[in-house]
């Protein structure tokens, strides 16, 4: 069937015929069993863009229909209807907008909605990645598995997309650097870039606990310490974000702006002295 070529149905017959109009709301009502109000409620969401007709009106393309059957198989799922509505919501603004839906595998598992990208699956509601796993042999070894037949996403090629939808998408992106540390957890930098995104949307103790777990992988990085001294600072407790500091400089003494900001802790502690040494390292650093 042609792009151009869809259904509608006929007046007083309830058949669908051909038309290059495209579908009325009335006929993806019967097509897919959804209400109304829910076809409505999820264009509001801008899960689907249906175009306007002479008068108006709603005509829905056959892509439209795609998207919508997976509106449909959650509400056959049993999926309350506000649960339907926030996660395909949430998925929308999660997206690029060249990202077509029509191309996400969107299901429910259990109570949660869960869409899948290739080899990867993550739920909308939260970004959660989910990875699948099984246990291998006596010792307990956990072995993470790619689904059939699909590659598997590197931890670097993760973190380079996770960089692209920073701007856009920081949810999506947050997801995407806890997915590329899940492959690779000596991946620094995307400890680095999960603990300033979450710090800058306002969620400090994820951030300090992302900051933490990579120090905890790959040891004295020192833009991680850096990073967490800066948030211990915004979260008033100045005594640690001190000790991050002086841990950051012992890690690299070429660190300015880490002399600087501990020169202004040293020196509202009162402890002048080292205030005074630090504020000399940072005008040296400064000069170069």
């Amino acid at each position: 069937m042609g792009d151009d070529v869809q259904f509608r149905t006929s007046p007083g017959n309830g058949r669908i015929t051909r038309s290059r109009e495209g579908y009325s709301l009335q006929d993806v009502s019967r097509l897919l069993g959804l209400s109304r109000s829910m076809i409505r409620a999820l264009i509001d969401a801008g899960y689907v863009s249906p175009l306007r007709g002479p008068r108006r009106e709603y005509r829905f393309s056959f892509q439209d229909l795609v998207v919508l059957r997976t509106a449909q198989a959650l509400v056959r799922a049993k999926l309350p209807t506000t649960r339907i509505l926030r996660s395909l919501r949430r998925l929308r603004a999660q997206l690029p907008p060249e990202v077509p839906m029509s191309g996400l595998r969107v299901e429910a598992v259990g109570a949660a909605v869960v869409v899948r990208d290739g080899a990867m699956q993550w739920q909308p509601d939260d970004g959660q990645y989910l990875l699948r796993f099984q246990v291998e042999g006596s010792a307990g070894r956990v072995a993470f598995l790619d689904a059939p037949g699909e590659p598997a996403a590197s931890a670097q090629a993760l973190f380079q997309r996770a960089l692209t939808l920073e701007p856009s998408h920081p949810d999506h992106a947050c997801a995407l650097y806890r997915q590329a540390i899940a492959i690779d957890p000596s991946l620094a930098a995307a400890h680095t870039n999960l603990g300033r995104l979450l710090h800058e949307r306002k969620r400090p103790a994820e951030a300090e606990a992302a900051y933490r777990a990579g120090l905890a992988q790959v040891g004295a990085d020192e833009t991680l310490l850096f990073n967490l001294a800066l948030l211990l600072e915004d979260v008033a407790r100045p005594n640690e974000a001190a000790e991050m500091y002086r841990a950051a400089l012992a890690s690299n003494p070429e660190l300015a702006q880490a002399h600087y900001n501990l020169a202004l802790l040293c020196e509202a502690a009162g402890q002048a002295q080292e205030a005074i040494r630090h504020l000399a390292a940072y005008r040296r650093l400064s000069k170069r």
